[in-house]
């Protein structure tokens, strides 16, 4: 699951639409950067502790060494002791996500200070805040730099399709009918879940469906070394940092030894891909065996799921997404996912049901989502929308997810749009995103995504053109802008 949701990179991807092949999987979808719960300054709950590796000197806070060349990263450490039958895990969800504020990844950087000095460095640190140093010796001794890691955070490419072909690879009929049957095997659980956090069965199985295919796709990553490239790494290092203390107080309190840790390239653990930060402040023994198991066991990822989409803010009994018919005429400007009316103005706009009957003319408040304009599938997106662009804040996957959702709850296959949809390739986005730029417009990094960023600034020229403004950027636009006009 939750990316940090949470925009970034995907870069290896299998795709199917059937039950036979290998499962297309949606790890490592970077997680979205301002909605990264922080966990909080916490001396860690202690199991019994192992003794110090014999290879190499006890850190101690007053120690700054570099670490050791051996053994190679890949190779976990096993002397933090087995995870124990006791834990101090609840079902109690705490009162609300804490948010950590991170500064904006920072796409061009370079790295200047050697590896060695900052890890030795960030020990020191990490001691400062509580953790124990067997636990640092154990989980970093010998830890080197995987590039390969930088390389895959600095590539963006999966996320250039359009949405029509995104979703189309994601949200697939084979994903749709194993949510299915995922409900109906844990259906108590799925009950108990609803009744405590208000989160729908298909909403979860949405999620999970896309992040691991149930288990499948949970990555074979050691997670430890992924996590301290990323920490070092000058591009998001101060969110990295707080995911590498969470996991040393995740192994520091026994859930999990270094070994154990194996998932995603971006740090994430279990089937719903959830960074450190996340598991630690969110993750639950639903099940009460006594131990949280988000790799193996149904009930303490259902119920971890909930717990977590709970604290976002997720609003029980309510939509979260909905398939529209709109008109060939609508203030198109209104169409912005930051504009929000009541269902009984969309209906007195022209806007139908996708079956065709009127929409509820009441005051359920919600904005009209439009991700490839006005010619292609439109939404009703919900106040609990906002929840998904909190689990991840590509736009492409957190409608996907949402309407994934929808398809597991019985909702008919999308429509394609009306008529002939523009589309501009990855070039002509950064062709675009340059001209608006030169324009005074900030549209982020001009990498050929379509960014909120870019999206807002394609608003707002469609608006100056005269042109219909529903923040999707044309080959028309495009050809304005060089024009001049």
């Amino acid at each position: 699951m939750h990316v940090l949701r949470v925009c970034a990179a995907l870069v290896a991807i299998l795709i199917t639409g059937t039950a036979a092949p290998a499962p297309v999987m949606a790890g490592g979808i970077e997680m979205s950067p301002a909605f990264k719960p922080k966990p909080p300054v916490r001396k860690p709950r202690r199991r019994t502790p192992a003794p110090a590796p014999a290879e190499e000197p006890e850190f101690t806070p007053e120690t700054q060494a570099a670490p050791a060349a051996a053994p190679p990263a890949q190779e976990a450490p096993t002397t933090v002791p087995p995870p124990q039958t006791t834990t101090a895990a609840t079902a109690i969800a705490p009162k609300s996500v804490r948010r950590a504020k991170h500064p904006p990844a920072k796409n061009n950087c370079r790295n200047t200070t050697r590896f060695s000095t900052w890890l030795a460095g960030f020990k020191k640190q990490a001691a400062a805040e509580g953790i124990s140093p067997r636990t640092i010796n154990a989980a970093l001794r010998g830890m080197t730099l995987n590039r390969k890691v930088i390389a895959r955070d600095r590539r963006q490419g999966f996320f250039a399709q359009t949405f029509l072909s995104f979703q189309g690879k994601l949200a697939t009929k084979n994903r749709v009918l194993s949510s299915r049957r995922k409900i109906k095997q844990r259906k108590a659980v799925f009950d108990r879940a609803k009744r405590q956090y208000g989160v729908p069965p298909s909403v979860i199985t949405g999620f999970w469906a896309l992040e691991s295919d149930f288990g499948a796709g949970m990555g074979n990553f050691p997670i430890l070394p992924a996590l301290v490239t990323l920490a070092y790494d000058c591009r998001r290092g101060e969110m990295f940092q707080e995911e590498l203390k969470a996991a040393l107080q995740i192994i520091d309190r026994g859930d999990m030894r270094p070994s154990q840790m194996i998932g995603s390239w971006a740090g994430e653990i279990g089937q719903t891909q959830f960074l450190p930060t996340r598991y630690l402040d969110y993750a639950i023994d639903f099940d009460g065996s006594g131990r949280i198991d988000l790799f193996r066991n149904d009930a303490d990822v259902i119920g971890s799921t909930a717990n977590y989409m709970k604290n976002l803010g997720w609003r029980a009994g309510e939509p979260w997404l909905e398939e529209v018919r709109i008109t060939g005429e609508l203030p198109w400007k209104e169409a912005d996912l930051a504009i929000k009316h009541p269902r009984s103005q969309w209906a007195a706009w022209g806007i139908k049901r996708v079956n065709g009957k009127p929409l509820p003319k009441d005051n359920m408040q919600a904005s009209l989502l439009l991700p490839m304009g006005r010619s292609g599938p439109a939404f009703l997106a919900y106040q609990n929308f906002d929840i998904y662009l909190e689990w991840n804040q590509s736009l492409n996957y957190a409608t996907t997810a949402a309407y994934l959702a929808t398809r597991i709850d019985g909702a008919p296959p999308m429509s394609r749009g009306r008529g002939r949809i523009p589309v501009l390739d990855g070039g002509q986005t950064k062709e675009l995103q340059r001209q608006l730029v030169r324009r005074g417009y900030d549209v982020g990094k001009i990498d050929g995504l379509v960014g909120a960023k870019t999206r807002a600034a394609v608003k707002d020229m469609q608006m100056k053109l005269g042109m219909p403004a529903d923040s999707y950027p044309t080959p028309r636009l495009l050809a304005a802008l060089r024009r001049g006009r």
